[in-house]
């Protein structure tokens, strides 16, 4: 039915839409840890010639407070959209006579998520692996070595390739968990009792 194809489809796209916000997580948090960097390096010029540490605990803490409150998003998503399917298409069975048609959509949901977040997670996973080994080949002396054009794209490379296999791939395999587990045990809230 088009309600089951087009459940499956948000499935798909929930995985889609997760990956993006968790890229987009990580370059918002690079970005405000080359601030507080540039910052550090301004208010203590002797970290420069070595003769002043660091505030190490700053950046750290910067980092684990946007690690926390970056994923609140991903992690609304991931659990709101299944319910958002389910009982939505409940509703739309019981007006039309339907009594599994959220049992029904949930599972393609989830059948469409799992089979696109495995592939999306190979694909996270080996294009960010294949930038960063590109710009370790080209340092090796390869294509001009340091320095030369093809190092620098490389280095722009890493910089995407790095959120791809560190955040975005390893995080899919957290939301197929989390989806399963999310649809089997609220299963009996998308089923209507006629």
């Amino acid at each position: 039915t088009p309600e089951v194809f087009l459940s499956g489809l948000l499935g798909a796209m929930l995985v889609m839409w997760f990956s993006s916000l968790a890229i987009a997580a990580v370059g918002k948090t690079a970005a405000e840890v080359v601030v507080e960097v540039r910052e550090q390096f301004l208010n203590r010029p002797g970290i420069m010639t070595f003769t002043e540490k660091p505030d190490y605990d700053r950046c750290v803490a910067l980092v684990t407070a946007a690690s926390l409150s970056e994923m609140i998003k991903p992690g609304v998503l991931a659990i709101g959209l299944p319910c958002v399917v389910g009982v939505g298409m409940r509703i739309l069975g019981s007006v039309t006579g339907r009594p599994l048609l959220g049992v029904e959509c949930v599972a393609a949901f989830m059948m469409f998520a799992t089979a696109t977040g495995i592939l999306m997670a190979l694909f996270l996973n080996n294009a960010g692996g294949a930038w960063d080994n590109a710009k370790k080949y080209i340092e090796t002396g390869a294509h001009g070595g340091k320095g030369s054009e093809a190092h620098k794209a490389a280095v722009t490379g890493d910089t995407v390739g790095d959120p791809f296999k560190d955040t975005a791939g390893p995080s899919i395999h957290v939301l197929i968990k989390l989806l399963s587990t999310i649809t089997l045990v609220l299963c009996p809230i998308f089923l209507n009792k006629a």
